[in-house]
């Protein structure tokens, strides 16, 4: 490391920022940001940027969310061991290895992503970190959600979407939350939070967010 520093002291004091700033506050969610290990879902070109709290390029256009951003956003959906949780735009695969690790062996994560040299890498990443029991990566449009194993207690989107998918609605079980980012006009997006009540969604705008564009069906 140039600055001297392994990457287990880099995380633990970007888990310290997060703490301090208000983002990490639920001890399951904190244990996890600890375990995961970002850098190996990072490239090599911008691994040594792993432990910043700053979204990072994984190419195609596409990005890691920050730090601050998963930890936000997996506090928000309350997660539980055992939940079945659906994660659209799965990336290079660390959003949904914090949430594997929450949810447990008693649960799982099915992770959608659009790309498939994301899909290969997400894949490699999952076993690397020894999560692949509890996340399954998938090859496909994930704005049509994932209904092969619906409904999910949880689903959150890591990509911005014009309006909420309506397939994501109906694959959402009774009780659920869901977290995705939605167009709010002239390029900004609200994370809105969408709670499934006897068939009813109550909505909760959770603040701004920027987040690279949904692309499929129901996105862009």
């Amino acid at each position: 490391m140039k600055d001297g520093l392994s990457w287990e002291e880099k995380r633990k004091k970007l888990v310290e920022h997060l703490k301090r700033a208000g983002y990490l506050n639920k001890p399951e969610v904190i244990e996890a940001v600890s375990r995961v290990p970002r850098h190996k879902f990072v490239p090599l070109g911008e691994r040594f940027m792993s432990y910043s709290d700053q979204p990072l390029p994984i190419g195609h256009s596409q990005t890691i969310s920050a730090p601050h951003m998963v930890s936000l956003m997996a506090e928000k959906l309350d997660l539980e061991p055992g939940h079945r949780v659906l994660e659209v735009g799965g990336g290079s695969g660390y959003h949904a290895a914090v949430i594997g690790e929450i949810v447990g062996k008693k649960g799982h994560v099915y992770s959608v992503e659009i790309i498939p040299q994301l899909v290969k890498r997400a894949k490699k990443a999952i076993e690397a970190v020894g999560l692949s029991s509890v996340v399954t990566v998938i090859l496909g449009d994930g704005s049509v959600g994932h209904p092969e194993e619906a409904p999910y207690d949880r689903i959150f989107v890591a990509c911005a979407a014009p309006d909420l998918p309506p397939p994501l609605a109906e694959q959402l079980d009774d009780g659920g939350k869901m977290l995705i980012p939605v167009e709010s006009g002239l390029g900004y997006q609200d994370l809105m939070m969408y709670i499934k009540k006897k068939g009813k969604l109550l909505t909760k705008n959770e603040g701004g967010c920027v987040f690279v564009p949904l692309v499929g069906k129901f996105g862009y």
